[in-house]
């Protein structure tokens, strides 16, 4: 389609951008340098000192009595879905857009065996609180599963990277302890969410029982998440954890990047804030009828773009930013992702600079003016 790309990628004449997601991006040399430096021993056997340090670190840092160094945010899902729901006949309830439910390959019943519930998300990551009281199953009889923990997801994904409402968390705390039902939070990126609420993160965390995120997003690291919880919920995740095949040797290697993580990485994801608000300020500035933003949902570092499915197909969009032409005045390679059937999405980190933020807003808006023109052109003929 595009046959006149001049500009190769192997030869350093196009800015390469990616956004597909904050997954990709790269340690910094600080955390390079501590994973070298780092004292290790046998993590299975309680022998790693810096994943001891790493673990105490992050249990503070969000106000619980204890931590666990896991693979991923999916692993750490999974053992809290596994230790809570640990009786056969288990039933969880989840938003319908949640990544637990729609991204992990159905781990919660493929390999703990627990069915979800659904609650439908509301645009903001919330849902109804009434929907919530009308699924858990008060008094169960012989026929039905047991209501066993309740997941929310903080910051939404499939909302736009949306911060859930402190107040609204609090009542989802308060009707899950009328029932003795446990909260666990998906927070993958749950110091995005703090950074925009201006809070400590154990507020962000206080009415949830357990809480994963991930060191492997918008803070830099190289692999890993941390689950928080518990002594006695953190002392069965383990032999979850050992189960799954997750249990580290000289993990402290990884670790250390975690620390600096945590030392030096928060605060700083503001700045990933600001340059995504800008990107989606230059897409809602087109004022296309095609393409839009909505300015008033973007708090932290995603944006989606929405598009005109009876006008452009995805891939080709995604195709046609990551391609640079002959004639494009924008010599910039964009690429970004697409999760749900009407929309992409632009994910920020640490390693994109204020020039990279600067044409990636030049190549969407070149890009949506071909459009524009292209059908104000076919409106035209007809």
């Amino acid at each position: 389609m595009y046959e006149k790309i001049i500009k190769s990628e192997l030869n350093g004449d196009v800015r390469i951008v990616d956004l597909r997601s904050d997954t990709i991006s790269k340690p910094t040399q600080a955390m390079r340098e501590a994973m070298y430096t780092a004292i290790v021993g046998d993590n299975v056997y309680g022998e790693d000192p810096t994943v001891d340090e790493l673990e105490q670190k992050a249990a503070e840092l969000l106000g619980k009595e204890d931590a666990l160094f896991v693979c991923s945010g999916t692993m750490a899902n999974l053992i809290a879905i596994m230790v809570h729901c640990n009786k056969r006949g288990s039933e969880l309830i989840s938003g319908d857009r949640s990544h637990t439910f729609r991204f992990e390959q159905g781990g919660s019943a493929q390999i703990a065996g627990v069915q979800t519930a659904l609650v439908k998300n509301n645009e903001d990551g919330t849902f109804s609180l009434d929907e919530l009281r009308e699924r858990i199953r008060k008094n169960p009889d012989m026929h039905e599963p047991k209501t066993s923990l309740i997941v929310v997801e903080n910051t939404h994904n499939l909302c736009g990277g949306k911060v859930l409402p402190l107040d609204w968390l609090e009542k989802v705390g308060f009707i899950a302890a009328e029932h003795n039902i446990p909260v666990h939070m998906d927070g993958a990126r749950l110091m995005n969410a703090a950074v925009y609420l201006k809070v400590p993160p154990r507020r962000v965390v206080k009415d949830v029982d357990t809480v994963c995120f991930c060191l492997s997003k918008g803070l830099g690291c190289p692999v890993g998440a941390v689950l928080v919880g518990s002594k006695s919920f953190i002392n069965e995740a383990k032999h979850a954890r050992k189960a799954l095949g997750g249990g580290w040797r000289q993990a402290g290697i990884l670790a250390a990047a975690g620390l600096v993580a945590l030392d030096s990485m928060i605060d700083r994801l503001q700045v990933d804030h600001d340059h995504t608000f800008k990107i989606a300020r230059a897409i809602y500035s087109m004022k296309s009828n095609i393409f839009k933003a909505d300015l008033s949902t973007v708090q932290t570092n995603i944006v989606i773009m929405y598009i005109d499915r009876t006008k452009v197909e995805i891939r080709e969009l995604q195709r046609r930013l990551q391609t640079v032409l002959e004639t494009d005045t924008v010599k910039a390679s964009v690429r970004c992702s697409s999760l749900n059937w009407d929309c992409v999405r632009f994910v920020l980190y640490h390693e994109i600079t204020s020039e990279d933020v600067q044409l990636v807003c030049e190549k969407i808006q070149l890009v949506i003016s071909e459009y524009d023109e292209k059908f104000r052109l076919r409106r035209a003929v007809h």
